[in-house]
């Protein structure tokens, strides 16, 4: 079985990996640590394609202690106690590290199960995971390890990792692997940041190259017909996911039309119409609001249609919906003013509803003052009489503060000339 073109072209000391490097850069901490020699408990976390699994292998092959490697997408409480039972004896003399990738995958009771030999070091663990490790890994598991942040490689990066593969490359088949500078380039920028995935498409376009005389040339044209939607990281479930929408948002609340484009393409591209839409929503509400109140049907009615007529041509509505809300004024008034009500509710403050706004017309023996006398505000000048409406516990809290923007003030000048007041 001919082994993937990243299994064969692993790094084998740390000096090899590319990338990462605030962690494996001469001097720093991290690299000083594994280099004396000691091996703590740590886990791995960041996107697939970075150097996770290549750096928890060389430490692990170079510790001197008994190694072994589960995944957790398929290891079982089983193979984990198989482990555990080299404790203590000959084989595990001088010491078990247990390799654990995407360590994400075991359920807490598994986890659990490792507590007790990593905390009197019988077993040193390093895990991997592509996944928020504080929200995926067992607190009391997470607290005795070290969090290492791996992340995106560059494009120069990558390149580096493509020179070095065609050196290698040449060495394994015996003949001259040459990659187009341009091809190379594109290669590393289409990548999307993982080094697997330029070392797969490099592998399809080898493979597909004639052997001339002077050896394989891999072309741009070829790499181009390779790495057509491989660029970009996306899993709906994972962190990936969760960052383009953020972005997506906080650039439509910060007025960056340019952003919010490219972060909707993204979301596109991966197919996620759902998305798109319910955070435009979203920020429609929340973030233009009451500063341009009419945005809101407006925008339901570009998320309608997109949804109606589906991608492709959902990008045009969207779009449009897109830019019209980052290049609208702000208000998160609306938004501020619940989350205070919420507040107040939440923490018990709420008492009887006043007797005239209750719905019934009918007072009990012990009633002090009798009638409901409520006061129909259509009645009067204006259509707004001076009454109380919130419960007496909470009769001069001010939730609503008026936003600064024109339609909210226009808004306040009102009400304050009707309630005969200089401010709101």
């Amino acid at each position: 079985m001919r082994e993937p073109l990243a299994q064969r072209l692993r790094p084998v000391t740390l000096g090899e990996v590319c990338g990462q490097r605030h962690l494996l850069a001469p001097g720093r901490v991290f690299r000083r640590t594994i280099e004396s020699g000691q091996t703590p408990n740590m886990i791995f976390y960041g996107p697939s394609g970075t150097g996770k699994t290549t750096v928890a292998r060389i430490i692990a092959e170079n510790s001197g202690m008994t190694l072994h490697k589960l995944n957790g997408t398929s290891c079982g409480t089983g193979d984990i106690k198989a482990v555990l039972k080299d404790i203590g004896t000959l084989a595990g003399s001088k010491g078990i590290l247990l390799y654990l990738d995407e360590i994400q995958y075991l359920n807490k009771k598994q986890q659990q199960s490792l507590l007790e030999c990593i905390e009197d070091g019988s077993v040193t663990l390093i895990a991997s995971t592509t996944e928020n490790p504080y929200f995926y890994i067992y607190n009391a598991l997470l607290s005795r390890c070290t969090v290492f942040e791996f992340k995106s490689l560059t494009a120069q990066d990558i390149e580096q990792g493509l020179l070095n593969a065609e050196r290698k490359l040449g060495e394994i088949e015996g003949y001259p692997v040459i990659l187009e500078p341009e091809a190379r380039r594109c290669l590393a920028e289409g990548s999307g940041g993982d080094m697997r995935k330029a070392l797969g498409c490099l592998e399809f376009a080898v493979a597909a190259a004639p052997l001339e005389p002077e050896g394989k040339t891999i072309t741009l044209e070829m790499v181009e017909q390779v790495t057509r939607r491989t660029a970009m990281r996306y899993d709906k479930d994972g962190d990936d996911h969760y960052d383009i929408v953020s972005a997506y948002q906080k650039s439509m609340r910060g007025s960056d039309p340019n952003a919010a484009l490219h972060y909707l393409a993204r979301l596109l591209e991966a197919g996620d119409l759902p998305s798109a839409c319910r955070r435009l929503m979203v920020c429609a509400c929340e973030d233009v609001g009451l500063a341009y109140p009419q945005i809101i049907p407006i925008v339901k009615a570009a998320v309608d249609a997109a949804n109606m007529v589906g991608l492709p041509e959902a990008r045009i509505p969207l779009a449009d919906a897109v830019i019209l809300v980052a290049t609208s004024p702000k208000s998160n008034s609306g938004e501020a003013a619940i989350d205070a009500a919420l507040a107040d509710v939440r923490a018990g403050r709420t008492g009887p509803i006043p007797r005239q706004l209750q719905n019934k017309h009918f007072d009990g023996a012990d009633a002090l003052v009798k009638g409901q006398n409520y006061q129909y505000a259509h009645n009067f000048e204006n259509h707004w009489v001076d009454q109380q409406y919130l419960p007496d516990v909470l009769k001069n809290a001010k939730y609503y503060k008026f936003g600064d923007n024109r339609t909210e003030q226009a808004a306040r000048a009102y009400w304050a000339k009707i309630k005969g007041e200089e401010k709101l």
